[in-house]
């Protein structure tokens, strides 16, 4: 990275916060409406070291709230594009692509580098949970997205350890499924917020299609990023 794009940050958090940064190595899963801006963030902090995982192209429904959705990207890996993207902020950056899903047969080898921090955005609850699950057996510092779609109050928005999270019916699941779990490293964000209620359309897999603003995401995947980033300089 170059002293000019660190420079502001270093204002903040010091010589020794910009090392700790550039050392750390951060799994990032899903890079979509929530990931994608989490990427954004801890690619601009220079974080040095990130494996993003996702096995989803883009397609032109991304693009009312993905950051990494444009004309230019649909039908490509969205794993791709986010390492595309990142290079082209810090050219120095060590940043891999995992174009996999998350499963029970693919998550040992996404955590296999040891991450000082996993950052979770992944949308699909059953993936999430196993992805968790490993990650508190693995003792992994975990930052995980609940429900950030059908959410228009960004005043709502909260960050708490998974367990003590109400309100969001995602939330309530990732608890139900975790129990018997040490849980103590896993913080979630998440949204006081009752899901806005409206119909519920299907995709060709029968998958629910829900509704979602471009901002909420947004402000779900940007808080990730600052409290990853926050543990990492030991300001947590």
């Amino acid at each position: 990275m170059s002293a000019g794009m660190n420079e502001r940050t270093r204002l903040i958090i010091g010589d020794d916060g910009v090392r700790r940064l550039r050392d750390a190595k951060v799994v990032l899963c899903g890079c979509g409406a929530v990931g994608g801006y989490a990427l954004e963030g801890l690619v601009r902090a220079g974080v040095g070291h990130i494996r993003v995982v996702d096995k989803d192209v883009f397609s032109e429904s991304n693009m009312n709230r993905q950051i990494l959705a444009t004309t230019a990207t649909v039908g490509r890996p969205k794993a791709e594009v986010a390492c595309e993207r990142a290079r082209s902020i810090n050219p120095v950056i060590d940043i891999e692509s995992m174009d996999v899903l998350v499963s029970e047969d693919t998550i040992p080898a996404i955590l296999d580098m040891g991450p000082d921090v996993l950052v979770d955005a992944i949308d699909t609850i059953g993936m999430k949970v196993r992805l968790l699950r490993e990650a508190c057996a693995r003792r992994i510092r975990t930052f995980s997205s609940m429900g950030a779609a059908l959410h228009t109050d960004p005043m709502a928005v909260r960050i708490a350890p998974v367990m003590d999270s109400s309100v969001c019916p995602v939330a309530a699941r990732v608890r139900r499924e975790l129990r018997g779990c040490d849980t103590s490293l896993t913080t979630c964000v998440y949204s006081l917020e009752r899901p806005v209620a409206v119909p519920t359309e299907k995709d060709e897999n029968g998958k629910s299609i829900l509704g979602s603003m471009p901002t909420i995401p947004a402000i779900f995947g940007m808080t990730l990023a600052n409290e990853a980033i926050m543990y990492i300089l030991g300001k947590e």
